[in-house]
């Protein structure tokens, strides 16, 4: 028996952007059933607009109250999509950035049951990336580090990409409300993904610039950007090596960092002290030092080589029957 065709529904989360929005509609294709363009409380009323100038039968409505930021906007797509039993959910900026007949492929792996998640990557193609300002390619750089490190997808690049694509299986087993409501949501999406395990892949896509004004400024977000990150691989490692599971890496992590910061400090003490008093520094304590942090750099290398072999490769979206959450993921901290 042959699979039934997925349903897909497109959210579109809508601010300033009615020059764009009505093509954006426009240039997506039959394959999907469902369009949900969130008026994120746009001072231009693009909920409106759309409502008079389009007459697709496809697309629904949802204005905010308040303005929530991109993130919130398309959590609230995703509700609706998930309360509506669509298959597959497609988010595509309004701003006319993203090719909507790109959509077939972010759902292809998905509907191959390759991934639960796909994402665009900008930076497949190394010619096309000269389109790119230069201040965007050196942030996305530092991004995409950060997200490797904070959300534990290694192989996975081009981090502030929001053309993205999710099996509703998936979107379901997220905590929606926690996730970040501003500009971080797409790094932020990456580390709750991995906290339930969900298998994610890059799709390649040309970088697009064209009229369009971005609210999103790289160079001021990177330092916004580094305590968040900061504070995800934390939760990270405490879920997926404390909390969840143990393993050797549990006991790697923090035997390296201890080795590494006490065979440091002692080294910077006694070489302080011999400094002062104009006296070379004994071979013994030379190699006191130098012994720890030697052993301990290889405890957190061998640590990131697990980390790096542990991304999830096995989607779960076909392990999990169409139900709500259980409660027991509710209880997990902040």
């Amino acid at each position: 028996m042959s699979n039934p065709i997925p349903r897909i529904s497109v959210v579109i989360p809508s601010y300033k952007v009615t020059r764009h929005i009505l093509g954006v509609i426009a240039g997506i294709g039959p394959e999907v059933s469902r369009i949900y363009v969130v008026d994120d409380k746009c001072p231009d009323r693009s909920g409106q607009f759309v409502r008079e100038q389009c007459s697709d039968p496809r697309v629904v409505i949802i204005e905010h109250a308040e303005n929530q930021g991109v993130g919130g906007a398309v959590m609230t797509g995703y509700q609706a999509a998930i309360a509506e039993g669509v298959d597959i959910i497609v988010k595509v900026d309004g701003d006319g950035q993203m090719d909507a007949s790109l959509i077939p492929d972010f759902v292809a792996p998905i509907v191959n049951g390759e991934a639960d998640y796909t994402k665009g990557n900008r930076f497949f193609d190394l010619e096309q990336i000269n389109q790119m300002p230069a201040i965007r390619l050196f942030g996305n750089a530092v991004l995409s580090l950060l997200t490797k490190l904070s959300s534990g997808y290694w192989d996975l690049f081009d981090p502030t990409n929001g053309y993205t694509a999710i099996h509703v299986n998936a979107a379901r087993h997220l905590p929606l409300h926690r996730i970040s409501k501003r500009y971080f949501f797409e790094t932020d999406m990456l580390f709750r993904l991995n906290t339930i395990n969900a298998a994610v892949v890059d799709v390649p896509m040309d970088a697009s610039y064209g009229d369009e004004v971005s609210n999103l400024k790289i160079s001021k977000i990177v330092t916004e950007f580094m305590a968040k990150h900061l504070r995800n691989f934390g939760k990270r490692i405490f879920y997926n090596y404390y909390l969840r599971n143990m393993s050797l890496a549990s006991i790697e992590l923090p035997l390296g960092l201890a080795m590494l910061l006490g065979g440091g400090g002692y080294g910077i003490v006694h070489w302080l002290q011999s400094a002062h008093a104009g006296t070379a520094t004994a071979p013994g304590t030379v190699m006191l030092s130098a012994l720890p942090v030697l052993m301990g750099m290889q405890l957190i290398l061998a640590f990131l080589a697990h980390d790096i072999a542990s991304v999830p490769r096995r989607p779960i979206h076909r392990m999990t029957r169409a139900r709500a959450k259980a409660p027991a993921r509710a209880t997990l901290p902040e």
